[in-house]
């Protein structure tokens, strides 16, 4: 069955207690940066192109994807170069993807924001059909007032996606000035400005250092790194 956005369970809170983290997926809470590698160079040799180096991919990438795939070919893919390569990518991430595990302290750190009194969800441009069901694998779902995938196209951005996420949190008492979302991709930080939360960015996703440190947020290491930051910025 196809899961729409949104179909999770949810923890209800009508009073706000305090700090709220949004945490990115792919990159951040899930270290799938070696299945994200994989699954980029075989849709590449499907294709035609050499593989490229994990260096070369964080200093590239770039959301939307096709700016991505512009920067390594010099131009925009066609509509149909862009389905060929969408679809690749996917087929192959998805099949590696499940032998990757939390990133180091994940864990612990949700346990331990919310045994504080404090809230937290997730948002992902992963598709939400897949999303979901691998968030529950991992044995986290508890921890979220609410997780929210994709349900659109996979060009998208994650702006408008985080502005229907935090209005549907609305009734828990989320409030976006005090909301940090910790990702690991500039467009993590372009989208929590953009609903005038704050952003923290983590090193081991998808982009460089010098890549993140553009954005003019706080960049760390690890994600206790993070935490931290994000309890300091909001509180």
């Amino acid at each position: 069955m196809t899961l729409a956005e949104g179909d999770f369970p949810e923890v209800t809170l009508v009073t706000p207690v305090g700090s709220h983290i949004v945490w990115d997926w792919n990159g951040t809470l899930l270290h799938d940066i070696d299945a994200v590698m994989a699954a980029t160079n075989a849709s590449f040799a499907e294709l035609g192109f050499a593989p490229i180096t994990l260096e070369t991919y964080r200093d590239l990438y770039v959301v939307p994807v096709p700016k991505f795939y512009e920067r390594l070919m010099g131009r925009l893919p066609t509509d149909a170069e862009w389905l060929v390569m969408d679809e690749a990518f996917h087929r192959h991430y998805w099949d590696a993807a499940a032998d990757a595990g939390l990133a180091e302290g994940a864990l612990e750190l949700l346990r331990d924001w919310q045994a504080a009194g404090l809230t937290q969800s997730l948002l992902s441009l992963a598709p939400h059909d897949k999303l979901v069901p691998l968030v529950r694998a991992h044995g986290i779902d508890g921890h979220f007032l609410r997780v929210d995938g994709r349900t659109g196209p996979s060009h998208t951005t994650k702006a408008g996606h985080l502005v229907r996420h935090l209005r549907a949190l609305e009734e828990t008492g989320v409030t976006a000035g005090r909301t940090v979302l910790i990702g690991d991709a500039v467009d993590d930080a372009l989208a929590a400005a953009h609903v005038g939360a704050r952003a923290v960015l983590y090193t081991g996703g998808s982009h460089s250092r010098s890549s993140l440190e553009s954005a003019g947020v706080p960049v760390v290491d690890t994600l206790a790194e993070a935490v931290r930051a994000a309890r300091e910025l909001a509180g």
